[in-house]
């Protein structure tokens, strides 16, 4: 069974930065779909970012040039960098694996994704 432990939540203000991280355990990361999303104060879910396993990335437009997901499969760990933070970014943050697939590009829905982290808050203040 593969569990996500998110980490690394926490309030900032406006314009500041957090890494979030994600560490698995009971499989290894490299051959999965991972992702980042985030569910917001009015209770929506949105997609944050997604990484293949070949590293390529997709981003919200909300989040692009703002925030960088990357993994570190030595570590087993995947990571969101999340810089110029905004309010409209405070939200639980969730890791998420699919391990069906090496590639995100055949869909980024949340549905899509098997294993979840418990979330890590982030509040950012004006």
């Amino acid at each position: 069974q593969v569990q996500l432990v998110e980490s690394g939540g926490g309030s900032v203000q406006a314009g500041g930065s957090l890494r979030l991280s994600c560490a698995a355990s009971g499989a290894t990361y490299n051959n999965y779909c991972l992702g980042w999303f985030r569910r917001t104060p009015g209770n929506e879910r949105e997609r944050v970012a997604t990484i293949d396993s070949d590293s390529s990335t997709a981003y919200a437009d909300s989040v692009k040039g703002r925030f960088t997901i990357s993994q570190d499969n030595a570590k087993n760990t995947l990571y969101l960098q999340m810089n110029s933070l905004k309010p409209e970014d405070t939200a639980m943050y969730y890791c998420a694996a699919d391990p069906r697939r090496s590639s995100c590009t055949g869909g980024t829905w949340w549905g899509l994704f098997v294993y979840w982290g418990q979330g890590t808050q982030v509040t950012v203040s004006s």
